[in-house]
């Protein structure tokens, strides 16, 4: 497996002009991002490199699941939601007064109140992580739960579904494709930064005879690092790091470095 580092290696210390951000631009104009570019005098494009495609309500029918036979709904993001209720309409599914929904952080259950009366449904609450929401569930054993989900998730619910033994249905109703980049001259950029394993899968995808040479790789997150390494590519940044927990923090320091 390559190196990692947010220490420049020599041969690769050359001077940072031009950094691609794999996501759509910040509506704050008060970003990081921003003040990065200022400081140090570079230029910050951003682009997303994945985007979210629901399926059809015919293809979600071929998974052969019927919403009305579950009573309870797990939640882990606001394009679940946005996905489950766009199929309900497309599907005319009534969905029942006295379904209960799990959902993983509070800013996920209030994105509810969209769809439906909040203050007249019984919604379930985690802080932030799955395992949070695991004891919430474990107190609702009989439930039937449908878990709306994407292509590409995580595999902690399913398992502690699986192996608690609950009634458990998964359906994947979006997934996450790879943008179009062909247009951008990809070698033009000191650094690209990813935030996801997508991110680099959609690299290869628009540009499958990609050579690094210089292209220095930024990674928020060690899935993200592995699949950059495990691509063949080498990882000269990583995020997050103790003196620097986001991404902006990682690239300062590696900036300030190879800039001076």
């Amino acid at each position: 497996m390559n190196e990692t580092h947010t220490e420049p290696t020599q041969n690769r210390a050359t001077k940072v002009s031009r950094l691609l951000v794999s996501q759509s631009r910040p509506v704050d104009e008060k970003s990081p991002y921003f003040d990065l570019a200022s400081k140090y005098d570079i230029q910050v494009e951003f682009r997303p490199f994945i985007q979210i495609q629901g399926i059809s309500f015919k293809d979600f029918r071929k998974q052969k699941v019927n919403i009305l036979d579950h009573t309870a709904i797990i939640f882990t993001s606001r394009n679940a939601i946005d996905h489950f209720f766009r199929l309900c309409q497309e599907g005319r599914v009534e969905v029942p007064a006295d379904m209960k929904y799990f959902c993983i952080s509070e800013q996920t259950a209030n994105y509810l109140q969209k769809y439906i009366v909040i203050r007249k449904r019984k919604i379930f609450t985690g802080t932030k992580t799955a395992a949070e929401l695991f004891d919430l569930i474990k107190k609702h054993k009989s439930e039937k739960f449908l878990f709306p989900c994407s292509n590409i998730r995580r595999n902690d619910i399913p398992e502690f579904m699986d192996t608690s033994g609950l009634h458990f249905t998964e359906a994947v109703i979006y997934e996450t494709v790879a943008t179009d980049l062909t247009d951008l001259d990809i070698h033009s950029f000191d650094i690209i930064a990813f935030f996801s394993p997508s991110g680099i899968a959609s690299l290869l995808s628009n540009f499958p005879d990609f050579e690094q040479n210089g292209t220095r790789m930024a990674a928020f997150g060690p899935t993200t690092a592995k699949a950059i390494t495990e691509a063949g590519l080498h990882l000269d940044i990583e995020a997050p790091l103790p003196n620097a927990p986001s991404m902006t923090g990682a690239l300062e320091l590696y900036i300030k470095k190879v800039n001076g």
